[in-house]
């Protein structure tokens, strides 16, 4: 209840309470999709964003984003997410089954000094890859529809000091230091088993053998203090003889959960899982620059201390650890009038590969993307296509979307996947669906 009452207090734009005239928006927007192969309603939502800024004579600005979103089809709703991820200072409300409340974000920003502070819930958002993730790894993500729902309503707001500071090195480059200090345990959402988009890859959850049950306890989340459990990271970014650059880095708890495994023999054996949460040091970095027409870009991130899931007998608790390199390769193009092309091969790689992984030692993804604008900009058409060479499976994602008003679009849209039932895509092989959606701003 104090959640709700925060939130109302912080979007409904009280001229009393913040003594300053606030900005009111409102964003609306309605989404129906229907399967393919298996026809019907796979998915209803409705959702209104309100937001509310409060600008204040000293240069601050007080921001206030809310959520309330109606999800009533089986298999979607807000009640079918796992809970026990959030913190309990970020989780949304629920209000019945179908329904839930949440503050997206709320920070206070302004100058001190030489530095500009943003404090409250808010998205960082590191990296330049479209469609998968190097570096954006600082927000967790909710999964209640894999990776189809766009990242910025997607992405999982946290608490955070956020400080940056500008400044120029004697070479002449340009120069931002970014500080960030998260005390909020919240990591990735992830959809209850046997809903509509709930993991079934070997890649991703462990598999029973034929006659044996599987008990799933909840996350194990780390129960020391705030301090030893916060995150902390650092990005350092410039604009240097046409290249734009950044050095990251971030020490944090890897919001995807090792799933360790216990075998308990019995009359009616049963696997059970226990989900948690492990430190890994992140290093990486990105850079990109236009060539005319064209722009070269790319990110690559160290990540120590992961854990795989693998059936390797030895791996008693069903999980092998090692370090991850991942990088993407980008390569745009705009030499068509209304025209935007772009190409990027993601890889990841495991040098500490072991016999049994259920993922390769070499993962490799190809994106491809392209879009055209037509009648000034009101009429968008673009393809997305996301595949894994490993497995032959992906995803393909045409969509045309229409700008009635200025506050008005209108789109309509299909997820296609494809492959093998046992790759990352390819386990949603029977999701395919067809979408209308509508947004509304106000």
């Amino acid at each position: 209840m104090r959640r709700v009452l925060l939130i109302v207090l912080c979007i409904a734009g009280s001229q009393t309470a913040l003594g300053a005239d606030p900005e009111i928006s409102n964003l609306v927007t309605g989404r129906w999709g229907s399967g393919i192969e298996k026809v019907g309603t796979q998915m209803l939502d409705f959702a209104w964003q309100p937001e509310a800024r409060w600008r204040f004579d000293d240069g601050g600005r007080l921001t206030g984003i809310a959520r309330l979103r109606w999800q009533p089809e089986p298999g979607m709703r807000p009640s079918d997410m796992e809970r026990g991820t959030y913190a309990e200072v970020s989780k949304p409300v629920l209000i019945g089954d179908n329904a839930e409340l949440a503050l997206r974000e709320l920070y206070y920003e302004r100058s001190v000094n030489d530095w500009y502070m943003t404090l409250g819930k808010q998205q960082i958002v590191w990296g330049k890859a479209d469609g998968l993730k190097v570096l954006d790894v600082v927000n967790p993500q909710s999964f209640r529809e894999f990776i189809l729902e766009d990242f910025d309503q997607s992405r999982i707001p946290l608490w955070t000091l956020n400080a940056e500071h500008s400044f120029y090195d004697w070479l002449g480059g340009d120069w931002t230091l970014q500080l960030l200090w998260i005390p909020d345990r919240t990591y990735h959402a992830l959809p209850k088993q046997g809903v509509t988009y709930a993991f079934s890859s070997p890649r991703l959850v462990p598999q029973a053998p034929p006659g044996v049950a599987v008990r799933l306890n909840d996350p194990q989340r780390p129960d020391d203090g705030v301090l030893q459990n916060s995150d902390a990271g650092t990005r350092l970014t410039g604009f240097v003889g046409g290249w734009d650059l950044s050095l990251t880095y971030l020490y944090q708890y890897h919001n995807q959960p090792a799933f360790h495994q216990r075998f308990v023999p019995g009359l009616t054996p049963v696997v059970e899982v226990t989900p948690r949460y492990h430190r890994t040091h992140v290093v990486g970095g990105t850079f990109s620059r236009a060539f005319g027409d064209w722009v070269i870009r790319g990110e690559i991130g160290y990540f120590t201390d992961r854990f795989f899931l693998t059936d390797n007998p030895t791996d008693t608790d069903g999980v092998a650890e090692s370090a991850e390199l991942s990088y993407v390769l980008g390569l745009d193009w705009s030499g068509l009038d209304d025209s935007f092309i772009s190409a990027q091969l993601f890889q990841s790689w495991l040098p500490g590969y072991q016999a049994g992984f259920t993922r390769p030692e070499m993962d490799t993804s190809v994106t491809f993307l392209a879009r055209r604008d037509f009648w000034n900009d009101t009429l968008i058409a673009e393809l997305l296509w996301i595949t894994k060479t490993n497995d032959g499976d992906g995803l393909l994602r045409p969509k045309v979307s229409y700008e009635l008003e200025d506050n008005i679009e209108i789109w309509l849209g299909l997820d296609l996947f494809y492959g093998d039932r046992q790759g990352l895509f390819g386990q949603f092989d029977d999701n395919d669906r067809l979408l209308v959606g509508v947004k509304l701003g106000l």
